[in-house]
């Protein structure tokens, strides 16, 4: 096995790692660091940043080692930090604990770290070895990269449809385009955003709860987009069960104490600002055609996932509906594609290349 083999093993066993504190950290981004000691081909320690505010994986590492960690490798899929924040530089500790060698998957793109940690260990004689696992490591934190570049939460779609692209039947009738096995992925993508959006025409039509139906999860925050005003308060997603519910309307009616409320003006770029500033940094859409065009029109999703069953409408409600375009360059388009079946219902995951 080659060196870069060990490295992209263990950098993958960090990877995983730092998936443990999903929900825990933001907005901080998922670290775990590994103290391997290349003699004997062993991991000394490990661990990961847990909580917002406590220790940084670096440190967690080095402090779980049993012994010296003098001349070993630490390996971390991110940049270790350089500067004073809620911690110390964890920089710092690294050369001061006398570490040979640190392999890192990618730069911290935050500019109060981007390079200068990296700086910092090779101007005190340590060896750094960038790019292991790179895009995998860019996976785990795309949601604190887009936090990062655009001050702006990032936006995951999910879409339902028939092979011909209907969500629903003429009548509106919905239930149920997929099978029970693709039905149950969503609960998983539902358990990894902070929050979940609807719209008003999905509320009337469905009543969802917009909840996560697995056990020892967390239900998302709630976000209501009901711009013109179409809603009564006794619809399930405004059920006060413990969870965060932020609607959005024009409406001066009074709301009840457990929901927030943002005034919509027109200006949908500004509506996702805010919800940033309101320390929302991910968001899944789960919406009809209305919301998800608007959406698309104005380059806010940032990836979709899209569920096609083996079914064929012939007529009924779009999934889409954009503004005609007259060259296919000027298209949306989709990179990182992945496939997965569930039984016979495919999902299609793709991100979204961003417009300038």
């Amino acid at each position: 096995m080659t060196q870069k083999t060990i490295y992209e093993k263990l950098m993958r066993k960090c990877i995983n790692l730092a998936k443990k504190a999903k929900g825990n950290v933001e907005p901080n981004p998922l670290v775990a660091a590994i103290v391997y000691d290349e003699e004997k081909n062993e991991i000394i320690s490990s661990g990961y940043h847990q909580k917002y505010g406590e220790n940084h994986a670096e440190v967690n590492a080095i402090n779980n080692a049993k012994g010296n960690v003098k001349n070993k490798t630490l390996i971390v899929n991110l940049e270790p930090c350089s500067h004073y924040g809620k911690t110390p530089p964890c920089a710092d500790l690294i050369i001061k604990s006398e570490i040979k060698k640190v392999v890192v998957a990618q730069i911290d793109p935050n500019p109060k770290v981007y390079m200068n940690g990296i700086k910092k260990l090779q101007n005190a004689g340590i060896e750094v070895e960038i790019g292991i696992l790179e895009k995998e490591a860019r996976e785990l934190n795309k949601v604190f990269l887009k936090n990062i570049k655009d001050k702006m939460p990032y936006v995951m779609t999910k879409i339902a449809t028939t092979q011909d692209f209907k969500i629903a039947l003429n009548n509106g009738n919905s239930k149920w385009i997929t099978n029970e096995k693709a039905r149950r992925e969503v609960q998983n993508l539902r358990s990894n955003y902070q929050a979940i959006m609807t719209g008003s025409g999905t509320i009337l039509a469905d009543n969802p709860k917009l909840n996560v139906r697995i056990k020892g999860k967390k239900s998302p925050t709630r976000i209501i987009f009901d711009p013109n005003n179409k809603l009564s308060f006794d619809y399930n997603v405004f059920s006060n069960d413990g969870t965060r519910i932020i609607l959005i309307n024009n409406s001066d009616i009074k709301t009840p104490k457990h929901i927030e409320k943002i005034s919509f003006n027109g200006n949908i770029k500004d509506l996702f600002k805010k919800l940033f500033d309101m320390k929302i940094y991910s968001i899944m859409i789960e919406a009809g055609m209305g919301l998800n065009s608007l959406l698309f029109e104005n380059d806010i999703i940032d990836e979709i996932n899209h569920f096609i069953a083996p079914k064929i409408f012939g007529s009924g409600k779009s999934a889409l509906e954009l503004n005609e375009i007259s060259e296919i360059n000027d298209c949306i388009k989709l990179y990182d594609i992945n496939y997965k079946h569930f039984d016979d219902n495919l999902l299609i995951n793709g991100k979204i290349i961003k417009k300038g």
